[in-house]
């Protein structure tokens, strides 16, 4: 049984986390981060990551190819892909994407990955809602 609701959702969020990251890259996401994460590291001693733009980005990069390589196990409905797609619709399409929002609101200006939030928000929803079925 072919599951394209579920197979779908999938793929429309892979789609639209590599859009995210070359929203991010195209708009110096990483140069805020690290100064972010220095910062963390320096005030709190919390071993936060602290990223070149080759392992960001090829790790990225990587990752949505990996989603879209499993794109077949998510049209055929594999049970541990929905539990997969159950965490990363939380946690990256829900939680990034507000997250990208929340920062633009309170700096009042357009952070880094903004201006792709919703499309992952969106399809984030999508790929939870279709869990179900």
């Amino acid at each position: 049984m072919v599951h394209w609701n579920f197979g779908l959702a999938w793929l429309a969020f892979a789609l639209a986390l590599g859009l995210h990251t070359a929203d991010e890259a195209r708009h110096n996401f990483l140069s805020l981060y690290n100064a972010n994460a220095l910062a963390i590291r320096r005030r709190f001693h919390v071993p936060v990551p602290v990223f070149s733009l080759p392992v960001w980005l090829g790790g990225l990069i990587a990752a949505v190819c990996l989603l879209l390589l499993l794109s077949p196990l998510a049209f055929h409905g594999a049970r541990w892909i929905r539990i997969a797609a159950l965490l990363l619709g939380l946690l990256i399409g829900i939680g990034n994407g507000l997250w990208h929002i929340a920062a633009s609101l309170a700096c009042r200006r357009k952070m880094p990955g903004v201006l792709s939030s919703p499309v992952l928000l969106a399809t984030g929803a999508w790929l939870l809602l279709s869990c179900r079925t």
